[in-house]
């Protein structure tokens, strides 16, 4: 069996399990210790639970909470060369670097890492599988290109991105250099992005979509579910949406 939760998600911090047989992995951590170990408690686990951290980029809302959570509790941090040397507090006697083109196997997980187009120095995101399921997870991506297609189809689950309605974001509060940036080519998926996105990747085994990332300025769950749900042919009351301050309550593929 695998599973997936969210300890929360959103531009004040992101966090997400991801799970199969003994074998749990964090996926970045925007959050300080004792919030992290509280989120984790929401979901049955403590930290010392957890066989490694794997993180996408950088930025503090996906690594803010990472060095501490890991030293505290001596977790091997996964990442690519380009994020270990954009971070000025790693941990470098836990760190693993990877490639972004490469997969590589924690226990019972098989990992393939994937580059996507974001202003960081070297993003990736992940894709995991116990070799029957695939869990696909895609955030902080600017635009939608064929390799993040082609590694991102045939999912039994995905955890995606759907940051921000064009029309909200433009005529909302952000400053016009912010609005620029998380509307750009190296920023966060739309909400017509992403589902763009799900309806040129075959969808046929998928069982979980979870909508994640989304603005609180600049979206709503129901615009982002319906626009997901129009790609997949369903009804919204089928998806779910990752909370910033409630995250996702454990998702499961048996």
């Amino acid at each position: 069996m695998m599973r997936f939760a969210y300890l929360g998600s959103g531009s004040k911090g992101n966090a997400a399990v991801i799970e199969s047989g003994a074998t749990r992995v964090l996926v970045d951590c925007g959050f300080g210790l004792r919030e992290t170990e509280k989120r984790l408690q929401r979901l049955g686990l403590s930290a010392d639970d957890l066989d490694a951290i794997l993180v996408t980029h950088e930025h503090d809302d996906h690594l803010g909470g990472v060095a501490r959570l890991a030293r505290h509790h001596q977790i091997p941090v996964w990442l690519t060369r380009g994020t270990l040397a954009a971070w000025r507090d790693a941990p470098l006697e836990l760190a693993r670097c990877i490639s972004p083109h490469e997969m590589f196997i924690i226990d019972d997980l098989q990992i393939q890492p994937y580059p996507v187009p974001h202003d960081a120095r070297e993003p990736c995101q992940y894709v995991f599988s116990d070799g029957a399921r695939r869990v696909g997870v895609l955030s902080d991506a600017g635009s939608v290109t064929p390799h993040m297609r082609a590694v991102l189809s045939a999912c039994d689950a995905l955890l995606i991105e759907f940051n921000h309605d064009v029309a909200m974001l433009e005529a909302g509060p952000y400053p016009e250099s912010l609005k620029r940036r998380v509307g750009g080519s190296l920023g966060h998926l739309s909400n017509v992005q992403a589902a763009g996105l799900l309806g040129g990747i075959d969808c046929s085994r998928l069982r979980h979509l979870a909508l994640a990332h989304l603005s609180e300025t600049n979206n709503t769950p129901q615009l982002a579910l319906s626009l997901a749900a129009a790609a997949l042919g369903c009804t919204p009351d089928w998806l779910v949406c990752a909370d910033q301050e409630a995250g996702l309550d454990w998702r499961e593929l048996s």
